[in-house]
């Protein structure tokens, strides 16, 4: 075989290899979305009971339909957890791969995961307006919980990006958002086993780490991610209004969107939300502990990376 033959099948050879790693990581993308459906997935996947459905026997004497997506004013919380978590391990997988990563690695993992997403929320959506009653509160309902899966997935695909690609302050913000989700997103994988033979304590145990879990999270990946420059400092402080902000914001959300008296009141409804939401922002102890609790992980950790800086320094001296 000549020299040019013997370079071409070799171009050949890497320009096949690149095409695979580049379908590879759309596979990549597909699993992460998936295994972010994971706590619905173990559910059953069975449309939760709808207060505006139109066949009224529907959950009682007969099962509810098949959808991808949680969507019930009930399940909120859990909606954003599998779409943001999702995509925050997508973004994950790409970030750890970055040496072998292709070119368009990481924007074949967004694809992966957005096609899944975009599948769920239509099959849903298309389900959940079929079945419904047709009036005003109905189509408030219907767009209200579709344009929510829409907005995670615009900040889900914010997530992967920062994850995957941004340099380390980037990253630290990304898993701040993620961790908030991260929470609900455990708790759903808790709550279907309470039907279970599980010892209740031990269910409790798990329901009540699965809230302080996101702040170990954060603290990790501010002592990961350092203090070594303002933009590192202020994405730190970042992480820590999100860790304070988002459990009260998803308080808020689900106390106001889960009152059926005022469902057929919007603004009366946004008014009850904002009044949670101030309560239990200024409430002493709430879900500022969470917000300790990562300072401290970040202390430690960044005391920890301080020493082990140290003793390599001295090492090599």
């Amino acid at each position: 075989m000549s020299v040019t033959a013997t370079a071409t099948a070799t171009a050949s050879g890497t320009a096949a290899a690149k095409t695979w790693n580049v379908w590879l990581y759309v596979l990549m993308g597909i699993g992460a979305a998936v295994v972010g459906l994971l706590p619905w997935i173990i559910t059953g996947m069975r449309l939760p009971l709808q207060n505006l459905w139109a066949d009224e026997g529907a959950g009682l004497g007969e099962p509810m339909p098949f959808v991808l997506l949680p969507f019930s004013q009930y399940f909120v919380t859990l909606l954003i957890g599998v779409i943001a978590v999702g995509s925050a391990l997508g973004g994950l997988v790409a970030r750890l791969t970055k040496q072998r990563r292709p070119r368009f690695g990481t924007a074949a993992v967004a694809a992966g995961v957005l096609l899944v997403q975009l599948i769920a929320v239509i099959q849903t959506a298309s389900v959940v307006e079929d079945g419904l009653r047709e009036t005003s509160a109905t189509e408030l309902y219907f767009y209200g919980l579709t344009g929510g899966a829409a907005a995670s997935m615009g900040v889900g695909m914010l997530v992967l990006g920062l994850i995957a690609a941004a340099p380390a302050a980037g990253v630290l913000v990304g898993t701040s958002l993620a961790a908030v989700a991260l929470g609900p997103w455990l708790s759903g994988l808790i709550l279907p086993h309470t039907l279970q033979p599980v010892p209740p304590e031990f269910l409790a145990f798990l329901q009540s780490a699965s809230l302080w879990i996101p702040a170990i999270v954060v603290g990790l990946t501010i002592a990961w991610c350092g203090l070594g420059s303002a933009g590192r400092i202020v994405a730190a402080l970042f992480s820590l209004l999100v860790l304070w902000i988002g459990p009260v914001t998803f308080t808020a959300v689900t106390s106001a969107i889960g009152s059926r008296v005022l469902a057929r009141y919007p603004a009366e409804m946004l008014e009850y939300g904002l009044q949670v939401f101030q309560a239990a922002l200024l409430e002493p102890g709430a879900s500022l502990r969470y917000v300790a609790l990562a300072v401290v992980v970040a202390a430690l950790g960044l005391a920890a990376r301080a020493l082990n800086t140290r003793r390599s320094h001295l090492t090599k001296t």
